[in-house]
Formats: C-alpha cells, structure tokens, sequence
C-alpha cells in the first residue's frame, strides 16, 4: 500500500501518511484514516491501483480481505517482479558504464592502458557477480511466488 496517493486537502499524499495500517490476521488489512471525510478518497485510490483488493468500510475502519492467490495471480505477480529485476540490472549496468567512463577519463591522466585495461576488467567482473545475484533472487523469488 505504500505507493498508493490519495487526494487529501487538495495534495496527492501517500495513504501511509493519512491514516494508521494494521494487520489484524495474515489475510486481512485494516486501514484507519486521520479522519473520517477521506474514506471516499481512500476507497477510490485502492480500487485504483490495480492490487485486486475490494475495500470494505465499516465505518470506523476500512477493510482489505487479501484472496488467496490464483494461478493467473501468481504469474502476473511472477511477471511484476520480472519488471524490478530488469530494473536493478539496468541500475547495474549504468553503475559499470558510469565506472568505465570514469575510468577512461583517467587515461589522459597518465594512468598506463594495463591499469585501465585491469580496472576495467574488474569492474565488468563485480557487474557479472551482481547480475548473478539479481538472477538467483529472482529464480527463490519466482519458486516462492508459484509454490502452492
């Protein structure tokens, strides 16, 4: 729920910092506004934000049963988290270009094309290792999402 905004006294502000989130059970989230004019706001911002939660206010709270996951369900959360893995590799690989680049600066410093040559290797080395690591968080992630 963190990235989910509601309009609240004119500003987008993040469902966090309007109201206090609680988890009674496993299945079950209850959130309770500062105030009681934004459960509107509240309600449309969740059935906007395509989690396939229905909000039930009763009031006082509003209530968020959380289904058990479908198979259609776990592959589109399999398919998300796809998403952030491509992410962080991108993140990766600008973090070498950003090092090689500082490192090509260096060579009309003085520096000699074997220390520039070495660095370089190491830093594609260090991007080969962190791949590796975003590539098996991916596969337990994947594995824990799909087990039933």
């Amino acid at each position: 729920l963190e990235g989910i905004m509601i309009d609240y006294y004119g500003m987008p502000t993040p469902l966090t910092g309007a109201s206090s989130i609680t988890t009674p059970d496993a299945r079950t989230i209850a959130i309770k506004p500062f105030e009681k004019g934004i459960f509107g706001e509240i309600e449309k911002a969740i059935r906007n934000s395509n989690l396939g939660l229905n909000p039930m206010n009763d009031g006082e709270l509003i209530r968020l049963s959380i289904p058990p996951l479908t198979e259609e369900r776990r592959r589109d959360l399999v398919k998300r988290v796809k998403q952030e893995i491509e992410v962080a590799k991108i993140n990766v690989r600008n973090a070498r270009q950003d090092g090689n680049n500082s490192i090509k600066k260096l060579k009309g410093e003085g520096v000699s094309e074997d220390d520039i040559k070495s660095s370089e290797d190491r830093i594609q080395k260090m991007t080969d290792g962190f791949i590796s690591k975003i590539d098996a968080i991916f596969t337990d992630k994947e594995k824990d999402i799909m087990s039933v």
